[in-house]
């Protein structure tokens, strides 16, 4: 049974001022957003890499990324339990409790990552060829989805690890190892993607078996840092405690709702690639560009978000609901700041950040406007992650799951195609459907975050 988690000094919860919850904040959140980022960087690297190689390329590896980025992110909701989880215990001033989440989220998140290769493998090549692409794309594709789907339970398994440290308010380790795997990433991408030293060019393959060298490389070096703290045996890191089925079913329920929230959302974001591969070959490799950008940017808010889930969990776990409600506000308020700013910088610079990745004229006059539009969609997209994880945190699982169901799902992918399609939008209207989706589901997450505030916790 579990112990009651009663407010006071021992759970080290209580409210503070703002000035001091936004520094505890910006505290935590920056590593979590610098190992967030570097996610998104390993892909980066393999984008500009290829598509400097060759546009037709980096089109292959845009179809074989999207498969692979909706079971990767689905698997990342999945593990939210084990941040969750481990943020209440702290909470509770129940640190022993905390290794079991571990344990649980590593054997959950191995059979996450293999069920995901397997699925991939045996069907990933029959999806992308009946989604009715242009000729030579499906089977460019299909050969570098192969390759990642192999990397799929390496990266379940940082995941799971990098989860809990940053449950414990540790996000620092995780964070320098991203990056050293991007370095491994980098190094692997230049030698095998155009043919360095006498190998042979292998294009979207080589920048997917590069991937599944970081993503290895994260995996041991991330558990190896967690056998080896100092303190993992207090923390029950080793120990075989009771099974506690209460403890497993909210760890797997608080999953289930954010892994499912995440593939509604990235498989509609997915499902852009192939309106776009309707539009055109050259269609593909603009929103490829477009949609990277826009990736590594939620980077930032996603890893606020964390940070958000950490702070509230905290709080929840205490049943301080004051600190509880400053900390999600502060987290809310730094969202709408971020994707302020950042579109006032995006949006001057469109034209030269796509022309970093291709020098074909072509996409780039495709691909150039459209990342100005996509600035529409930064501020509304940063608040809405943020809100939907300090719910999940505070306890409210299934809505925001809901939201983005009915947002992304219902509402962004018919509203793309017909955009796109029978109005003849084309890119254009892609990115007018993710705009409209996004404020949608901002404005419902909030009104959600609005109505259980004035309940009592």
């Amino acid at each position: 049974m579990a112990a009651s988690a009663e407010p006071g000094p021992q759970a080290g919860v209580r409210v503070l001022p703002v000035r001091v919850e936004l520094a505890e904040l910006l505290k935590l959140a920056g590593p979590v957003v610098a190992s967030r980022l570097g996610v998104m960087v390993m892909g980066l690297t393999d984008a500009l890499v290829v598509g400097r190689y060759s546009a037709e390329q980096l089109g292959f590896h845009a179809l074989a990324w999207a498969p692979t980025s909706v079971v990767v992110t689905m698997a990342i909701g999945l593990l939210t339990g084990v941040q969750v989880m481990t943020a209440r215990a702290v909470g509770e001033g129940r640190l022993d409790r905390t290794g079991v989440v571990l344990r649980r989220g590593l054997s959950y998140g191995l059979w996450i990552g293999l069920a995901g290769m397997v699925l991939l493998l045996a069907g990933g090549p029959a999806l992308l060829r009946g989604l009715g692409l242009e000729p030579g794309l499906a089977e460019g594709a299909a050969r570098a989805l192969k390759v990642f789907a192999l990397s799929l339970p390496a990266i379940v398994l940082s995941v799971a690890a990098a989860s809990w440290l940053e449950g414990l308010s540790k996000p620092g380790p995780a964070a320098w190892l991203m990056w050293i795997a991007n370095g491994v990433n980098l190094g692997l991408s230049l030698l095998l993607v155009p043919g360095t030293f006498g190998l042979p060019a292998l294009g979207a393959v080589g920048g997917a078996w590069s991937t599944l060298g970081a993503r290895s490389f994260l995996a041991v070096a991330t558990l190896a840092y967690i056998a080896a703290m100092p303190e993992a045996r207090a923390l029950g890191v080793f120990a075989r405690p009771p099974r506690d089925p209460v403890a497993e079913a909210e760890q797997r329920r608080i999953g289930f709702g954010a892994g499912a929230s995440n593939f509604f959302e990235t498989a509609a974001f997915a499902s852009m690639n192939v309106i776009a591969g309707w539009v055109g070959a050259l269609s593909v490799a603009a929103w490829a560009i477009v949609l990277n950008v826009v990736a590594i940017i939620f980077m930032v808010p996603l890893g606020l978000a964390a940070a958000a889930a950490v702070r509230v969990g905290a709080a929840y776990g205490a049943r301080e609901p004051q600190a509880l409600r400053r900390r999600a506000l502060t987290a809310f308020a730094v969202a709408l700041a971020f994707g302020g700013i950042i579109s006032l910088l995006v949006w001057p610079a469109s034209g030269l950040i796509v022309a970093g990745y291709t020098r074909d004229a072509r996409t780039l006059a495709m691909a150039g406007p459209a990342m100005a539009l996509a600035c529409l969609f930064l501020i509304p997209d940063a608040a809405q992650v943020v809100v939907a994880q300090a719910l999940r945190a505070r306890g409210d699982v299934w809505p925001p799951t809901f939201t983005h169901l009915a947002s992304y799902g219902l509402f962004m992918a018919p509203l793309a195609w017909w955009l796109a399609i029978p109005l003849g939008m084309g890119l254009t209207g892609v990115v007018w459907a993710v705009t409209a989706a996004s404020f949608l589901s901002a404005g419902l997450l909030a009104a959600r975050f609005w109505a259980l505030d004035r309940r009592p916790l």
